[in-house]
C-alpha cells in the first residue's frame, strides 16, 4: 500500500514508529522500499555523501530534482520528500513558491523540506494552501553551517530551548505536517513531540519522538569520512565492499577471472 500523509498519521495514532532514510538514487531507494521503510528523504546531504563536498551548501535545485526523480523510480510505496537547497527558498516568497512547485512537478516528490523557524511560517502556510505537504527542519541546520562553524547540539541553553519551542509552534501552526529535529537534547525533543499535532522525526534527538531518520550511506557503513554520535552502523558496508574489490583485483591479476563458465563460447 502506498504511504501517504494520512497513513503516516494513522501509524502514529497506533503508537508505531515511523522510519525514514535519506538517499539519492534508484537502487538504494528500491532497497529501502522493499525493506518497508516509510519515507525516503532526498537530502541535500548528497553534497557530502555523493559529491564529496565539505558541506551541503553547493547543492543546486537541478541536482535535487535529478536525484529525486531517480529515487521516485525506485520508491513505489515509500513517501518521498525532497530537500530544498540553500538559497532556493530564502530570496523571496514568490521565488520560493515557484521553486518548491518546480520540485514537486518535475521530480515526483510528494513533499518538500525546509530548514528554518518562524521566519518560514508564511511560506509554509502558502505551500500548504497550495496542496504541497511541508516538512520543517529545526535544531542543528546544516545550511547554516557558516553561522555555527560546526555541527553541534541545539537547545541546551534556556535561550535556545525557548527559540526552538517558538519556531516549532510557528511551523506547526502554519501547516507543516512533519518536523525533523536534528541534534536536539532528548528531553526537549520529547517535550515538543508529546505536545505536537504534527509528526516529529528525530536525527540525534533521542527516542521519544515519532520516528527516526538516518542517511543510507551512514547506516550501512558506506560513508566513513566521519561518524556523528547519533549514527549507528547496521552494516560495515565499506569494509565488505573493499574486500570484494580486492578479491576482484587479485583474481583478474592471476587470471582466474573470468572462468570458462563466465566466458562465451
Amino acid at each position: 500500500m502506498k504511504t501517504t500523509v494520512e497513513s503516516l498519521f494513522k501509524k502514529k495514532a497506533r503508537g508505531e514508529k515511523i522510519t525514514m532514510v535519506s538517499t539519492y538514487d534508484y537502487w538504494s531507494a528500491k532497497l529501502c522500499d522493499e525493506a518497508g521503510v516509510d519515507c525516503i528523504l532526498v537530502g541535500d546531504s548528497l553534497a557530502t555523501v555523493v559529491k564529496g563536498e565539505e558541506n551541503t551548501l553547493s547543492v543546486t535545485l537541478d541536482e535535487i530534482i535529478y536525484h529525486a526523480r531517480c529515487v521516485r523510480r525506485g520508491a513505489k510505496r515509500a513517501f518521498v520528500i525532497a530537500d530544498m537547497p540553500f538559497m532556493s527558498y530564502q530570496v523571496s516568497l514568490e521565488k520560493a513558491l515557484e521553486n518548491c512547485g518546480r520540485v514537486i512537478k518535475e521530480s515526483g516528490a510528494e513533499a518538500v523540506k525546509l530548514e528554518g523557524g518562524k521566519e518560514l511560517a508564511p511560506l509554509v502556510e502558502r505551500l500548504t494552501l497550495a496542496g504541497v505537504p511541508v516538512v520543517g527542519h529545526l535544531g542543528f541546520r546544516p545550511q547554516s553551517i557558516h553561522l555555527t562553524g560546526r555541527p553541534r547540539v541545539v537547545g541546551r541553553t534556556e535561550e535556545e530551548a525557548k527559540k526552538l519551542r517558538e519556531d516549532f509552534k510557528a511551523l506547526e501552526e502554519a501547516g507543516a505536517f512533519m518536523i525533523v529535529l536534528e541534534s536536539v537534547p532528548s528531553e526537549l525533543a520529547r517535550e515538543l513531540s508529546e505536545s505536537a499535532s504534527c509528526l516529529v522525526i528525530g536525527i540525534g534527538a533521542g527516542r521519544f519522538v515519532d520516528g527516526q531518520v538516518l542517511v543510507f550511506h551512514d547506516l550501512l557503513g558506506l560513508f566513513e569520512d566521519f561518524k556523528p554520535k547519533f549514527v549507528r552502523r547496521f552494516l560495515e558496508g565499506g569494509k565488505l565492499i573493499r574486500e570484494a574489490l580486492k578479491r576482484f583485483k587479485m583474481e583478474v591479476e592471476r587470471g582466474s577471472f573470468p572462468s570458462e563458465e563466465e566466458s562465451y563460447g
